[in-house]
């Protein structure tokens, strides 16, 4: 059994989160499946940096960055060594921690 724990963020998810994760798919889909609307402007293609996230715990069991992915997250706001895409990240087998940035480069939002 995987887990995730989301920290607290102020208007995605105020109380922070955990829950079971399956194991082959990516973190932005497991979120989204839990009711914790991360931004996803480009729907999951790569193409932006709006699911943008910051591993806290269990980055090394991600599969390995592409090109694509590591160009993109040079535009994402609170850049750290051990961000990812959330569309790109794939969940493997060990627990993750997972902050979400404050901010984005999303200029407009829906809802």
């Amino acid at each position: 059994m995987t887990i995730i724990k989301v920290l607290p963020h102020p208007e995605i998810c105020p109380d922070g989160a955990s829950f079971e994760a399956t194991p082959g798919k990516n973190i932005c889909k497991q979120l989204l499946d839990h009711n914790i609307e991360i931004e996803h402007a480009c729907d999951m293609a790569c193409a932006c940096t709006t699911c943008h996230v910051i591993i806290r715990q269990g980055f090394n069991s991600l599969n390995e960055m592409d090109e694509l992915e590591e160009d993109l997250l040079d535009r994402a706001w609170g850049l750290t060594s051990v961000s990812r895409l959330s569309c790109q990240a794939i969940v493997d087998n060990k627990d993750l921690v997972i902050e979400i940035p404050k901010y984005t480069i999303n200029h407009a939002k829906e809802g």
